[in-house]
């Protein structure tokens, strides 16, 4: 996928100037698309419009839009920008296309995690962060005599800012006596101060304290305070001539003694070893900052309010309450502002100013469902949804026109509910005078577009052609597409539409009865983020479906308080009960006995190099190996298993060290990467491609999708056993060298799940799945359905956090959280079968899944 880029990073002249070739008709036409699997595509489709991409994963639907049509306006932006600049600015790729007509520049917003940094905040990533540092600037209450503080005054992430004590992180990392005393029982000479060295130092520091005349063998609880403090804490060191007791040591030395704390922070600063750096953090205790209170700020920064809360109070508050602290002062008239002094005064006209501005970008946070977070929450905490719902409020304020945005999935993460506002912002982006294509799964999203472009009919090579371009109701008549029954919602009896054709009467999906409970998992007092006394059953040897609007509190429960509770008990001495240290958020805990397995499946990457893979991760490529070294060919010239790998020295190409690739420094222009000129993208050395498999190069079994490879592989039950549960969970579309940097969230998750369900499995398993269905055509969430299934049916049990209602009908129980999300949700709602929860009345799931449960019927 080619780089992000929005419009802060780029110069506004370059997206505001229209190119040329603009076509007068409106139409922006694409001829001879090869990127990826796309067959010589030729599509035309409107500006000024809402187009949705469709297609099942891996159709083709993405190379269209971001790797063909964004990734050209990109290319052609970068053309206009000077060779020294570009350098500065991370680039794509050339799409592989033999021409675009009418193609107005582009800003694309893709799916993806947030930044590792935890200075990056809600704020930051919005900017609101920089207008409610001005206000408290130019508008905020200072103590009498404290004179104004610039707007950096009032951000961690500045050197004026900054808490001294923490540098602004917040977080402080201490020693204290009850971290480095943990049993007070205990004397010295015992061994009462655990943060000391062990063996002879410890002996040492002991015998210099005797010579100090301090007490070694009273229990240090009994000790003077005084006493103990010097013991602990002093910065002194004196050095004292010590005559060792009953050691082997027998001569008098000079001995230098260092307090507990000294020690410990001498130890993460100096150490070479990491055994002893990691013996004296367990000596650490990490919390809020004492200084700051945790904020970050300077003592001078949170002494300056507004409306009678400090910045630090504003950027904790959920949007939505923060919206009415500022809003008394931007309803506020000109004319009751005209006789205050502009620089003074939180009703200033400047105040007023900043707090409408303020209040209008929030407002579109609001109407995105986003009201639930906070400024300050730190974006690695955000799901990839929250974080492109956070761009795409940005942009709708940028003012633009004449764009096309590139949109992957808008509705991911999103409960139905909070799709229904996204609908009014993609429509608010198209009336300003833009473009909005989007890459989309959500049929209700699909229904709501003026133009309709589905690709495929299948993935990866039976894929990648565009089966119907235009308004969407035209689609109805396109059999071969597999999205047609799922956007004019069709009733289905347990059946679904199977991508590789054909009707798949099972489905995954239960009509009928339930499954009963064996037994349950029984959590009281949850008590984490916005979950406060919160007590919640989980049924066993169930699929259980846990529901509710964004920011109810889903991912807290499962992916954190219940994967860390049943971890704890399971990970223990024995006792299958959870340890308190490692779940202090929950009380008592029942059921867990029942337990004997927990397998998190969640979207982080499954490797953060292009050197893993699909085929690396799975281990099928183990398999694979010894298949070639057992050829005749590898035997004859002494070849392992090893000199089928591009990760070690050997069989690799040395030039690019098995990448594939080498990076292109050209003097006054833009570095990039280009195939390696030695094994030309291969990764392998001559030798080793010398080599051949049922007549293919082992670059050359890399470069397979899973179903073909599937084919190639029947023979070999190592291989087609990992290979066809992949097909299973829809990844037949996947190379087996697909690098993890190039896969979704998704297609991790799935890769994870596929793993697990080829191992040989014992015992009850408890399987915790977050929001699974993300990036999935419907069709492709059926068939993710029947594995996860067929899991319950061989006796384990099944959590997943969802919003696919098809998905949330077809499991046996529900947990509906909410009401709504933030500090007015984390209850449950309502619990029980799908159509107990379908009829609840307090439920904003409710309506939903009851429609969905209508589609069982036939």
């Amino acid at each position: 996928m080619p780089s992000i880029h929005t419009v802060s990073e780029l110069p506004i002249e370059a997206l505001i100037s229209v190119p040329s070739d603009v076509a007068a008709d409106g139409f922006v036409r694409v001829r001879g698309a090869r990127e990826n699997n796309l067959r010589n595509v030729d599509v035309s489709v409107p500006r000024d419009a809402i187009v949705a991409f469709t297609g099942v994963s891996g159709s083709g639907k993405s190379s269209l839009a971001f790797g063909t049509i964004y990734a050209e306006a990109q290319r052609r932006y970068f053309e206009s920008v000077a060779p020294y600049a570009r350098r500065l600015i991370q680039q794509g790729h050339n799409p592989k296309v033999e021409m675009i007509t009418g193609l107005p520049p582009a800003v694309a917003l893709q799916q993806r995690r947030g930044t590792a940094s935890s200075r990056s905040t809600v704020g930051t990533v919005t900017t609101l962060s920089n207008s409610l540092r001005m206000l408290f600037s130019r508008a905020g209450s200072h103590p009498a005599g404290a004179g104004p503080l610039d707007s950096d005054a009032f951000s961690p992430n500045t050197a004026a800012g900054a808490c001294p004590g923490c540098h602004g992180m917040g977080v402080a990392h201490t020693v204290t006596e009850a971290s480095m005393v943990p049993d007070p029982s205990l004397s010295i000479r015992d061994g009462a101060i655990a943060a000391w060295p062990t063996a002879w130092q410890g002996k040492n520091l002991r015998d210099i304290l005797i010579h100090l005349d301090y007490d070694v063998d009273t229990p240090w609880s009994k000790l003077p305070r005084e006493d103990r403090d010097w013991i602990l804490f002093t910065e002194e060191q004196p050095v004292v001539e010590v005559i060792p007791e009953r050691d082997r040591v027998e001569k008098p030395y000079k001995g230098r003694f260092w307090s507990a704390r000294s020690h410990v922070l001498h130890t993460l600063a100096n150490s070479k070893s990491d055994t002893q750096r990691e013996r004296a953090l367990r000596f650490m205790e990490s919390g809020p900052c004492r200084q700051c209170g945790g904020s970050g700020l300077t003592r001078e920064a949170l002494a300056v309010t507004f409306a009678g809360k400090t910045i630090a109070e504003l950027n904790a508050v959920p949007l939505a309450e923060l919206a009415e602290v500022i809003r008394p002062t931007s309803e506020l008239t000109h004319a009751g502002t005209a006789s205050r002094k502009a620089a003074s005064g939180e009703d200033n006209e400047i105040a007023v100013a900043i707090t409408r501005d303020l209040l209008q970008r929030i407002t579109v946070l609001l109407d995105l469902g986003l009201g639930y977070l906070a400024l300050g929450r730190a974006t690695p905490t955000l799901s990839p949804g929250e974080m492109q719902r956070l761009r795409i409020a940005t942009q709708l304020r940028s003012g633009l026109f004449g764009v096309v945005y590139v949109l992957d999935e808008p509705s991911a993460g999103l409960h139905p509910a909070d799709a229904e506002p996204l609908l009014a912002v993609l429509q608010q982006l198209k009336s300003s005078g833009n473009s909005v294509f989007v890459v989309e799964h959500n049929m209700d999203i699909v229904r709501h577009a003026d133009w309709l472009v589905d690709v495929g009919p299948k993935a990866g090579e039976q894929g990648g052609n565009v089966l119907y371009s235009g308004p969407v109701a035209g689609l109805a008549a396109v059999e071969a597409s597999v999205t047609r029954p799922f956007l004019a919602a069709e009733p289905w009896a347990g059946g679904s539409v199977d991508p590789d054709g054909g009707e798949d009467h099972d489905g995954g999906h239960r009509t009928g009865a339930s499954r009963t409970p064996s037994s349950w998992l029984e959590l009281s007092d949850i008590t984490r983020h916005n979950l406060r006394g919160l007590d919640v059953s989980v049924p066993l040897r169930v699929l259980t479906a846990v529901t509710g609007v964004s920011g109810s509190g889903k991912s807290t429960l499962v992916s954190h308080v219940l994967a860390e509770v049943v971890g704890a008990g399971l990970h223990g001495d024995g006792s299958r009960e959870p340890d308190p240290a490692a779940a202090p958020s929950v009380g008592d805990v029942t059921g867990l006995h029942h337990v004997d397995r927990l397998v998190t499946v969640d979207q982080k990457p499954i490797g953060r190099t292009p050197r893993s893979n699909l085929a690396t991760y799975t281990g099928l490529f183990d398999a694979v190996r010894k298949e070639f070294a057992a050829t005749d060919e590898a035997k004859a010239r002494g070849y392992g298993a090893g000199r089928f790998s591009f990760n070690v020295a050997g069989g690799r190409c040395e030039i690019c060290q098995g990448e594939g690739f080498v990076a292109v420094e050209l003097l006054f222009l833009p570095g990039s990467y280009g195939p390696c000129p030695e094994c030309d993208g291969s990764r392998y050395n001559p030798e080793t491609l010398e080599v051949r498999y049922h007549g293919k190069t082992v670059a050359e079994v890399l470069g397979m999708t899973v179903d073909s490879a599937n084919a190639f592989f029947a023979d070999v039950p190592a291989v087609a056993r990992s290979l066809q549960t992949l097909q299973e969970v829809g990844l037949g579309y996947l190379r087996l060298g697909q690098p993890a940097t190039e896969l979704s969230g998704g297609e991790a998750q799935r890769i994870k799940l596929a793993t697990e369900l080829q191992r040989a499995r014992r015992g009850h398993t408890m399987y915790l799945l977050d929001e699974p269905t993300t990036g999935l055509h419907p069709a492709d969430v059926r068939l993710l359905m029947k594995q996860l299934q067929r899991l319950v049916d061989s006796g384990n049990t099944v959590v997943v956090v969802e919003h696919e209602m098809d998905v949330v009908a077809a499991a046996d129980w529900v947990i509906d959280l909410g009401p709504a999300g933030g500090d007015k949700g984390g209850k449950v709602v309502a619990a029980g079968t799908p159509a107990v929860v379908a009829s609840s009345s307090g439920s904003r799931t409710a309506p939903y899944l009851a429609a969905a449960a209508r589609r069982f019927i036939n």
